[in-house]
């Protein structure tokens, strides 16, 4: 109720980039402290224990953040003192870049929707790895899963992305409990044209070759169907990826009324339970699945893993209903 009575129209008067920024300035600096953080969890936020294992790893709950929050990793603990089951860093590239020129994020609420053309902006992955080091040599590791999404400068060829995709996630994996292959973003000019089985396999092969046996997942895009969905799945599956993300944001290139970018919220919300479902269908009971588009509610989080996801993420939601939303999902979920 604070939040979205007195907070959410303070941001909203700020330039969406702006606010994404100040409230992750704000989660950083609880992140400093493991005492704040822990009040935080233990009075504020109060997720219910849903305990998930999947991908030999153990989650305290199944509702985590999506990349593209916290890119650098600076506030990995504020998460899971808002009641977070796990995290997802990133997308992080070999080199630090400075993404799309600005502006590059919209609202549109309405819809509870978010449109973002950031470009992989990110400080690269020595940065973060020297950051996670940091965080665990003054206990400020948060106790649940710390995922990295990792990702191709956008100056790179197309055909060295493999290695790109493997210079990151070498740099990355010592601090990483799983990693994440993001050939999806709809904002990295040819990224997408990576979404197909010799070259998801390729960089799958090359991902998994330095992860040090950490799970490797694979981000699909939601307009990825079809054959198409099913021979990336082969191929990703073939080369031992542990899980798939499903899904990436929503090019709005064929969609009249939105800024260009990739579309995340609520008009993601049916797409990603179609996706997911047909997921399940192709991978069977094996891999991990992880339902992302559209969760803002306990029922949304819900309706994902009635039909296959493990886990789910969230991210623009928070925009729209605050930090404590993951912890209020937890305690709707039986």
């Amino acid at each position: 109720m604070l939040y979205t009575s007195v907070l959410r129209p303070l941001f909203f008067r700020l330039d969406a980039e702006a606010a994404h920024n100040f409230a992750l300035r704000g989660a950083s600096l609880l992140a400093q402290s493991r005492l704040a953080c822990r009040a935080v969890e233990r009075v504020l936020a109060r997720p219910a224990p849903r305990p998930v294992t999947a991908m030999g790893l153990t989650f305290p709950n199944p509702v985590g953040l999506a990349a593209g929050m916290d890119k650098n990793g600076v506030a990995p603990l504020a998460w899971w003192a808002f009641g977070f089951g796990f995290v997802e860093l990133g997308t992080v590239t070999p080199v630090g870049q400075p993404g799309n020129d600005k502006p590059r994020m919209f609202r549109y609420p309405a819809e509870a929707a978010v449109v973002n053309r950031m470009g992989f902006n990110n400080a690269g992955a020595d940065a973060l790895a020297a950051r996670l080091a940091a965080q665990t040599s003054r206990h400020l590791r948060p106790p649940f899963p710390v995922g990295v999404s990792v990702g191709k400068n956008k100056a790179t060829p197309a055909d060295r992305s493999a290695d790109d995709f493997a210079t990151a996630a070498s740099v990355v994996q010592p601090h990483a409990d799983f990693l994440t292959v993001n050939v999806s973003s709809p904002n990295t000019p040819g990224l997408r044209a990576l979404q197909n089985a010799a070259d998801v396999g390729k960089i799958v092969r090359a991902v998994r070759a330095v992860a040090g046996g950490k799970p490797v997942l694979v981000k699909i895009a939601p307009e990825l169907d079809g054959d198409d969905l099913r021979a990336v799945l082969d191929a990703a599956l073939t080369e031992g990826v542990a899980g798939v993300i499903a899904t990436n944001t929503l090019s709005t290139a064929t969609r009249p009324g939105y800024e260009t970018g990739g579309l995340s919220g609520g008009p993601l919300r049916a797409l990603a339970a179609v996706k997911v479902a047909q997921v399940r269908d192709h991978v069977g009971d094996g891999p991990t699945i992880v339902g992302c588009g559209g969760v803002a509610t306990g029922a949304d989080a819900q309706a994902l893993l009635d039909v296959g996801a493990t886990l789910v993420q969230i991210y623009t939601a928070l925009v729209y209903e605050g930090p404590f939303l993951p912890a209020a999902i937890t305690r709707y979920l039986p």
